[in-house]
Formats: C-alpha cells, sequence, structure tokens
C-alpha cells in the first residue's frame, strides 16, 4: 500500500476511533518522504467542511495532531501560510476554536512561519476568541501563542501595537488561574518595556495591580507547581517595569499598609523596595512623607521583627532613590526629619523608643555615602555628650549599647576595599568613651562590644592602638566581678579577635597576666573560689592561644607547670586528687586547643610531636619509673587518656617521613625498653628502673602506659608499619597480654584499638595473625570447649574478638564474614552468648578509632552492606522456634545491630522487625530496652500518620512502656525517661480510634511516675499525661 492510500485508511481509522497510535502513524509516513501534508489535508477535505459540528471538530483535531507532531522540514513557506491562514478562519467556530488554537501554537514555532503569519494570527485571536468561554487549559494555549508570537516576532507586533495592545489588555482582563497569570505576568513586562504603551498605562494599570498582594496558596500535593512566591515575583516584575506605573502604584501600596495584615505588609514593603528604583527619585520624593509615616508605624511600634526588619528595607530604598545623585554635606527632607526625630528620641536612651530610633539611623548608614557621613555627624556626637553629660551618668550603659549599635552598622556597611573609613574622624572620642565603659561593671560587657566593633572596623585602629586596647582589657581581668561570665566570654571574644590580627599585644601583656594567676600548686579541696579562678584562666588560655605564636608560648609555659607539679612525690597521707584534677585541666586545655587547631589545618601543629610528645611522654614515664609512682600526680588513669587524646592529634597531622622516625623510638621504648630516646624532657629518669610495660610482671602503672602507645599507633598513616621484627606475632601477643595480663579495661582498650588500627591498615602484614585467630585462638581463647578459660577471659576475648573483626570489616576485607560467623557459633553459650550477640552490633557501631582523620582505610557502605548480609539471618533466628538460648542471643543481636547502622539500612523491613523488637523490651538488660525504644521511636516518627504495623501492636506497646516507666519494675532511670517519652509520642503519631481503650490506664498509671525519684522521669512523665490528655478524635 503506498504512502497516501495509507494515510487515507489512517485519517479514517481514527475519525472512527480517535486511537492515538493512527495519529503517530501518520506522522511517521509524512517523516519517512511517503505521504505529505497534502494527502492530509485532501483525506480530512470532505470532514473539515462537514456541516456536521462533531466531524468538522475531529477534523481540525486530527489536522493539529498532526502538526504538532511532524519534523519542521516538512513544513514550506507555502504550506505554512495555508495552514495559518485555514487555522486562524476556524477560530469563529466554536466547535473548532480549540484544536485550531491547538494547530496555530504547533505553526507559531515553526522557522517558515513569518511576521506576516504572526500578525494574521494576532488579528484573528482578538476578533474571534472569547477567552470567558475556554477554559484554563484553553486560556493557556492562546497565552502560549501570544507569547511565543512575542518573543520570535516583536517588531512585526510592536508595529501594530495601537491594535494589538487593547486587544490583549481586552483579552486577559479578569484571568484567575495561577498557571495562565505567570504566563500573563511575563508577557506583561515585555509589554510595558518595549512596547509604546503610553496611553495604556491606567489600564496596565488595572489588570496587573489588581492582583496585589498575591493571596494564592497552592493546594496540597499541587500537580503544577506554581508557588505563592513564583505569583509574588511573576507579578513584582510587572509592576516594576515602568515608571509610569509609580503615582498610581504608590498609592495603592500605602492602602494595603494601612489595612494589611503582617503577611500582606511585608510583601508590600518587599515589593516597594523592587518598584522604588524605578519609579524614580521624583516620584518618590514626593510620596516620601506618607511613605515613612506607614514605615514609622511598622517600626517603631513593631508587631513582628521579620515586618520591622522588611520596613527598614523600605527606608534604605526609599532613601537610596531620592538622595542617589546628591553629594553635598546638607541632606534636605526626608534624611533630615528622620534623624532629628531618632535623635530626640534618643535623648532618653533608657526608653523603649530608643532602640527602634537607633535601628532606624543604622539602616540609614547602608544608603548613600552622603547620608551616611550626615547621619553620623549627627548620631556620634549627640551620643557623646549624653554619655559625657554628668546628669546622664546612670544612662550610660543604654548610650554605650546605642553607640556599639551604631558603631557595628558603620563597619558593616563599608566595603573592606574602601579607602573611606567612616569611623575615622570619631575615632578618638569613640575609644575614651568605650575605655571609660570598661571601668564599670554594669556597661562593661556593651564597651566591650564597641571595643570590638571598632578593631574589627578595616583601617580604623593602628596597632598602637591596639595594645592600649589590650592594656585596658587586662585592667578588667583583674578586676572580681570580670569573672561574671558574660563579661568573662565578652573579653574572650574582644581578645580573640585582637589575637587573630596582631598577637603581639595579646602575648606580651595578657599571656603574662593569665599564666601568672595559674599557681605552682593545685588550690586545697576546700577553696573552691581559687579553683574556679583557675578553670576560667584556663578557659581564657585555650580561648586566645590558637594563633601559632600564642600556642607555642602556651605549650612552653603549661608543660613548664606540669613539669612542677608532677616532678614531685606526695606524701602518702598527702591528697593527690587537688594537683591530679588541676593537671587534667591543664592537659584538657592542651587538648582543647589543639583539636581545634587540627580542624582549623594549622600547620604548625606536627613540630610538636618533638616539642610536647615527647615531653609528655617524660612526664609519665618519669612518674611511672619511681619507686613510690602510687603517690605520684600523674599515676592517675585519666590523666593518661587525656594525654592519648593530645598525642594522637599531633601525630596524625605528622608528616610520612617524621612518623617514622617517631614510631621507631615509640617501639623501641616500649618493647626494649629504651625510653630515653623517646621521652625527652626536663625530668631525669632514673638509671635504676627498667620500662618494660608489655611484661606480665610490670607494674599497674607501667602497664596503663599502653595507652599512650596506642594513642600514637591509632594515629599513624597507612604507609607506615610498625617497626617490629613480624607484625603477625606482634599482634598475637598485644591480642594474648590484653586478655590475660592487662589489669584494667583503660589497659585492655587501648591495646584493643592498637590492634585494629595496626590490622585495618596493614593487614597484608598480618596474614598469619588472621590464620591463627581462626585456627586456634577461636578455639582456645572462646569456644566452648576452650580448656582453663575463665568466664572474664573469655569475655575480653570476645572484646578482643570484636575489634579484630570491626579492623577488618571497615576495611570490607574478605576474611571479614568468616569472623563474624565465627560469632554465631556461641549463640548457645549462656556464659558469653549475649557478649558475642552485642558484638554483632559493635562492629559497625562508629567509633573515633578508625576513622579517615586518623588514616584508616574505611570502604564506602561497609555498614549497609554488612547489614543486608546479617539481618535475614538474625530475623531467621530470633523468629525461630528453636532452642531459647540462641532465639534471646538473636535478639540481643537485632537490638544491637539496629542501633549501630543508619535507619534506612532496616527501614524497609520494620513490618517484620516491630514484633521481634517488642521481645526485646522483654529482656533484663537495660541498654538493651533503650535500644529496642529508641528504634520504636524513630519507626513511629517516620509514620506521622500511625498508618503503618505500629498502630496494630498499640496495646502491646502501651503495655510495655507502662511497665517500664515504673520505678519499682525498672531501677534504670534512662529505660524510664524513654519509655516515657514514647510513650508521649504515639497520640501524634497514631489515631486517636486505636489509642482511646488505652487513654483512661494511660493517664491513671502515669499519675503514679509523677513521684520517681528522679527529676527528669518527673518531667516526662508530665508531658507526656499532658499529650494524653489533650489527645482527642
Amino acid at each position: 500500500m503506498d504512502g497516501p492510500e495509507r494515510i487515507e485508511r489512517l485519517v479514517r481509522t481514527w475519525m472512527a476511533s480517535g486511537r492515538d497510535q493512527d495519529v503517530d502513524e501518520t506522522i511517521t509516513v509524512i517523516s519517512s518522504g511517503q505521504g505529505s501534508l497534502l494527502n492530509v489535508v485532501k483525506t480530512l477535505g470532505e470532514y473539515l467542511t462537514s456541516e456536521e459540528d462533531e466531524l468538522r471538530t475531529k477534523g481540525v483535531e486530527f489536522m493539529s495532531a498532526i502538526l504538532s507532531g511532524c519534523p519542521p522540514e516538512h513544513f514550506n513557506r507555502q504550506s505554512v501560510k495555508v495552514l495559518t491562514s485555514f487555522l486562524c478562519g476556524k477560530l469563529d467556530d466554536l466547535e473548532t476554536v480549540v484544536p485550531a488554537l491547538k494547530g496555530l501554537a504547533s505553526l507559531t514555532y515553526l522557522p517558515t512561519f513569518t511576521s506576516d503569519d504572526a500578525v494574521d494570527v494576532v488579528n484573528a485571536l482578538l476578533m474571534h476568541v472569547k477567552m470567558k468561554s475556554l477554559v484554563q487549559s484553553q486560556r493557556f494555549i492562546v497565552l502560549t501563542i501570544i507569547d511565543n508570537l512575542i518573543s520570535k516576532h516583536r517588531d512585526a507586533l510592536k508595529n501594530i501595537s495601537k491594535h494589538f495592545v487593547p486587544g490583549y489588555i481586552s483579552l486577559v482582563n479578569g484571568e484567575k488561574d495561577p498557571r495562565n497569570l505567570i504566563l500573563c505576568f511575563a508577557i506583561d513586562r515585555v509589554l510595558l518595556l518595549e512596547f509604546e504603551v503610553k496611553n495604556y498605562i491606567e489600564d496596565f494599570f488595572n489588570i496587573t495591580f489588581c492582583y496585589f498582594p498575591i493571596t494564592f496558596r497552592p493546594p496540597p500535593d499541587d500537580p503544577y507547581g506554581v508557588t505563592t512566591d513564583d505569583l509574588k515575583k511573576a507579578l513584582r516584575s510587572c509592576l516594576n517595569a515602568t515608571p509610569d506605573f509609580g503615582p498610581l502604584g504608590i498609592p495603592l501600596f500605602l492602602e494595603k499598609l494601612t489595612a494589611g495584615s503582617p503577611m500582606t505588609k511585608r510583601d508590600t514593603f518587599q515589593t516597594l523596595v523592587s518598584c522604588l528604583p524605578v519609579y524614580g527619585a521624583i516620584t518618590a520624593g514626593s510620596f516620601a512623607k506618607k511613605l515613612w509615616n506607614c514605615l514609622r508605624l511598622e517600626i517603631f511600634q513593631a508587631t513582628d521583627s521579620e515586618t520591622e526588619e522588611e520596613a527598614l528595607k523600605t527606608v534604605q530604598a526609599l532613601v537610596n532613590v531620592i538622595y542617589a545623585d546628591r553629594d553635598s554635606a546638607d541632606i534636605p527632607g526626608l534624611v533630615k526629619d528622620v534623624c532629628h526625630e531618632c535623635l530626640d528620641l534618643l535623648k532618653e536612651p533608657e526608653k523603649s523608643q530608643a532602640k527602634p530610633a537607633m535601628k532606624t539611623l543604622c539602616a540609614f548608614l547602608s544608603t548613600t555615602n552622603s547620608v551616611s557621613r550626615y547621619t553620623l555627624g549627627c548620631a556620634l556626637p549627640h551620643l557623646t555628650a549624653i554619655f559625657h553629660n554628668p546628669d546622664e551618668a546612670s544612662n550610660r550603659t543604654p548610650t554605650l549599647t546605642l553607640l556599639c549599635e551604631l558603631i557595628i552598622a558603620a563597619r558593616d556597611s563599608t566595603p573592606d576595599s574602601s579607602p573611606d573609613v567612616k569611623l575615622a574622624a570619631f575615632k578618638d572620642d569613640l575609644l575614651g568613651i568605650m575605655t571609660v565603659g570598661l571601668k564599670n561593671e554594669s556597661s562593661c560587657a556593651a564597651a566591650l562590644d564597641g571595643l570590638k566593633a571598632l578593631v574589627t572596623t578595616s583601617g580604623l585602629v593602628t596597632n598602637d592602638e591596639l595594645g592600649y586596647v589590650v592594656h585596658n582589657v587586662n585592667e578588667v581581668i583583674a578586676e572580681e566581678w570580670a569573672n561574671a561570665e558574660e563579661i568573662s566570654d565578652t573579653i574572650l571574644g574582644l581578645l580573640s579577635t585582637i589575637s587573630a590580627h596582631s598577637p603581639t599585644h595579646v602575648e606580651g601583656t595578657t599571656l603574662p597576666l593569665l599564666f601568672g594567676a595559674l599557681p605552682d600548686q593545685a588550690p586545697a579541696r576546700g577553696a573552691a573560689p581559687e579553683r574556679a579562678k583557675c578553670w576560667q584562666t584556663l578557659a581564657f588560655l585555650a580561648k586566645l592561644c590558637k594563633q601559632p605564636t600564642l600556642f607555642e608560648t602556651l605549650v612552653v609555659r603549661l608543660t613548664t607547670k606540669l613539669d612542677m607539679i608532677c616532678g614531685s612525690t606526695t606524701h602518702p597521707q598527702e591528697d593527690v586528687e587537688p594537683n591530679a584534677a588541676y593537671v587534667h585541666s591543664i592537659l584538657l586545655t592542651l587538648r582543647n586547643v589543639l583539636e581545634e587547631k587540627v580542624d582549623l589545618d594549622h600547620t604548625d601543629v606536627p613540630k610538636y610531636l618533638d616539642r610536647l610528645v615527647c615531653r609528655l611522654f617524660n612526664l609519665f614515664a618519669f612518674s611511672v619509673l619511681q619507686p613510690a609512682a602510687l603517690h605520684m600526680v600523674a599515676s592517675e588513669p585519666r590523666l593518661l587518656k587525656t594525654t592519648g587524646e593530645i598525642i594522637t592529634f599531633v601525630v596524625q597531622v605528622t608528616p610520612v617521613a617524621k612518623q617514622q622516625v617517631f614510631v621507631r623510638s615509640l617501639v623501641d621504648a616500649y618493647l626494649n625498653g629504651n625510653v630515653k630516646g623517646l621521652a625527652v624532657g626536663s625530668l631525669k629518669l632514673p638509671e635504676d628502673q627498667v620500662f618494660h610495660p608489655f611484661e606480665p610482671s610490670a607494674s599497674l602503672f607501667q602497664k596503663n602506659m599502653i595507652v599512650l602507645f596506642s594513642a600514637a599507633v591509632i594515629a599513624l598513616h597507612k604507609e607506615i608499619p610498625v617497626p617490629v621484627q613480624d607484625t603477625s606475632s606482634f599482634l598475637q601477643s598485644l591480642y594474648t597480654w590484653s586478655v590475660q595480663h592487662a589489669e584494667s579495661s583503660l589497659q585492655r582498650e587501648a591495646a584493643w584499638h592498637a590492634i585494629a588500627s595496626i590490622l585495618n591498615k596493614r593487614s597484608d602484614d598480618s596474614i598469619v595473625f588472621l590464620t591463627t585467630c581462626q585456627e586456634q585462638i577461636w578455639s582456645t581463647q572462646i569456644s566452648n570447649g576452650a580448656p582453663g578459660r575463665s568466664v572474664p577471659d573469655r569475655r575480653y576475648s570476645i572484646s578482643a574478638w570484636t575489634w579484630v573483626t570491626k579492623a577488618l570489616t571497615t576495611k570490607g576485607h574478605a576474611a571479614s564474614e568468616a569472623f563474624v560467623d565465627r560469632l554465631f557459633e556461641v549463640f548457645d553459650d549462656t556464659d558469653i552468648n549475649w557478649d558475642a550477640a552485642k558484638a554483632i552490633g559493635d562492629i559497625v557501631a562508629s567509633d573515633d578509632i578508625l576513622t579517615k582523620k586518623k588514616h584508616a582505610a574505611i570502604r564506602i557502605l561497609f555498614a549497609q552492606r554488612y547489614c543486608s548480609r546479617l539481618l535475614p539471618r538474625i530475623v531467621e533466628g530470633a523468629k525461630g522456634t528453636g532452642n531459647n538460648r540462641q532465639q534471646v542471643a538473636y535478639l540481643v543481636a537485632l537490638t544491637s545491630l539496629i542501633k549501630s547502622v543508619p535507619k534506612s539500612t532496616y527501614a524497609p523491613e520494620m513490618t517484620t522487625l516491630i514484633p521481634l523488637l517488642l521481645r526485646g523490651l522483654q529482656l533484663r538488660d537495660s541498654d538493651i530496652r533503650v535500644n529496642v525504644i529508641s528504634t520504636l521511636h524513630a519507626a513511629t516518627d517516620s509514620d506521622t500518620n500511625g498508618s503503618n504495623i505500629l498502630a496494630e501492636h498499640v496495646g502491646t506497646l502501651v503495655t510495655a512502656m507502662l511497665e517500664n516507666s515504673k520505678v519499682q519494675e525498672m531501677p534504670s532511670f534512662r529505660v524510664r525517661v524513654a519509655a516515657l517519652r514514647y510513650l508521649g509520642v504515639l497520640p501524634k503519631s497514631i489515631r486517636y480510634d486505636k489509642l482511646h481503650p488505652y487513654k483512661t490506664t494511660v493517664i491513671k498509671e502515669l499519675s503514679k511516675v509523677l513521684d520517681d525519684p528522679k527529676r527528669a522521669v518527673r518531667k516526662e512523665a508530665v508531658d507526656t499525661r499532658s499529650n494524653w490528655f489533650t489527645c482527642s478524635g
């Protein structure tokens, strides 16, 4: 069958069936060249001219469908002209107007559609189309046609603007649909900007300003995506399109400001900000007083901060427009009047009206240079005079506060690159005022804020003046009242700012003052004020000494202080605790500053490997090697933990080459006893004592030193091997030491961290160790048949095994699955099955050992892969009908795993997990119960409609939470708080008809919890009971 015949068949088939497939096939025939548009027109002839409305409509509809789908190259100039003329003629037929519009819309996109065609289409639209008789989608087609014509044939339409513009205005008048209005506003803007519309301004005003303000709110799940902001922005683009709208628009804006809601007022202010620059200075000036009266009301009698802020922005826009071209010192008109009005209010700085007056003056500073200079020239001398007036001495604090706001506004309104410093002429007076304010407790905080604003103003304060400021602040530090939190925090903020720009002044005057305030020995237990002073001084130092030069001074002075305190032996009867607490505070200061410096990527940190780390090793090695180590301050375990964190921060940022040298001396000291190569410092180590912390016979204090060894090892780069003869043998001996010879959890955990770090980074060097774990360690130290092993040793070994497995799993090692599977083998062993089950989750729990910062090897999404592999197995085991001991272990494993992995990993399985979690609430372990309740809480939060599986178990949930909230049945206050908190979210998440049967019982039982001995529990009970009281259908 040839093309024309096929087209004829397809046309007739479509007329009978209306199938989209026939249209597509027709387009394919034309596109392939087997047929033409002429064939389609010939076949449609009888339908296009039919007297039956339905046939005529379908004929034009088929034609339009073909036009929208055919490639542009199949339309020559003659065919486009004929089709345009034909479809324009169909616009006066009510039955064919809609398909004709669709066809015309397709034609307007064609390159062969000319300006003459555009004029014909516009004339036809304006003559025949009645928008009120069309539905939204049809009106949208009309607007799309006009938009296309304006975009592609603008000059042709400009030539007929006298006819086109009023016709268009009449066409779109009364449009209400948001989708169409977006397009209308875009067309309106083009017409206003580029067409001759002087004679139609009032008409345009009527069809645009009638929509202001936009009150449209999109319905829920709006499929069209037209938002309120979209409409507001589109409308504003029309309202600010021409200055001719000014005389008509501003009165309307004033009306809205007078009678509108806060939302309407904010919209009006935002619109004014965009319109005033277009309306121009003359128009804005003529309405300036009326606008200020409205703005004044929203600033001086503000109902909310958001509207007040928009009003201030509008003030700035108004001033910028009116005074844009004025550069003289005298500023007549609005600004002068407003400044005088505000200055009158500032005569009483303590009154409430002074604040909005200052906000107005501050807003002026961000306008033109002339207005800014005029405002400062009026306000600063005025406030200075009030401050110096003896009769106003009681108002110095509010005056300083207002001055501070003005200084900050002047600073923020001046670009950093600007050579003009607005405050330069007033600098001396301001520095003098702020210095005076420092001396009084009530005004000190405001004066400090003012000084900070001055020193942060670019190009204002000289280096000598910074020294003057620091000197005066140092005098304040010595005052008793300076210990108040508000003042001390403000002092720190100021000095930190100065030290960031010019640390020499702080280093030369402030630091000696602070270091001098630190005693050489800790205050006694009963000296609480002195102890508080020490803590505050250390807090000051921590805040100030981040800069490299200042931190170097901090390290030198504090390490000297540590040597003095820790270098002497205390008397057996002497109280060690005050000095230990003091040393701990000093170490925490160093640790906190180092943490911030590492986060800020300071390049000076690595040099403290020699200057700080080695001195700390010297300090602790000296203490543990003393015969009377028990009475040494540095024998306190908590000091070792904080010192370990310091060592980790320094080592982790140390370059590879320097790490290699350091780790050799570290291993030589710990394994060979050559501690002098590592512990370099001012304290002389005893010659007659041997340092051998890994020996089983070593003292408790020497064994504690494993903490510092581990802290250094976990921070090594992957490229750095531990310099031992055989890594596997070393790991095995460390494993054995941790289980059999370590004497505290501090020692054991440090050893496990070191094992995990080495194994994670150097697994290729540790293959023998992994084999030994599987073939020997498991069977001899953990499994049911482990000969002669005590239960505590087996539990320690489970923990060690967990860290080994964690190291492998984190990097995605092939052996990790075998290590995990081993844990399931002891789920039937009542001595260690809970430990093994908890380990299932601990393996992927977050920690601060195997992290990117510490150069660990971490595979992406390792926790998700782990969970996906094990969760089905654990669920199956927990649901099984076999051994009860194993079921309980599987439940423990489930709660541990869910706690440790992201919620998204197990969320799809919540339907299956909920019944198992409810069983987990019956386990005796309080940590497990907290984990279960937290998981249920997260599941409830994710389903605010309460339509999921939780609603089916609401009775069980309510009963379980009530049981877990009573102190008689649940000793753990963490569980009681969690249970009450979860019980409190149920009314917000589950339908009332599901909760109603339990409401009376819950309220009655919660009244008993109100007598709980813990305040946190009582508070949660009150909140939860209130939620159940107020819930209703």
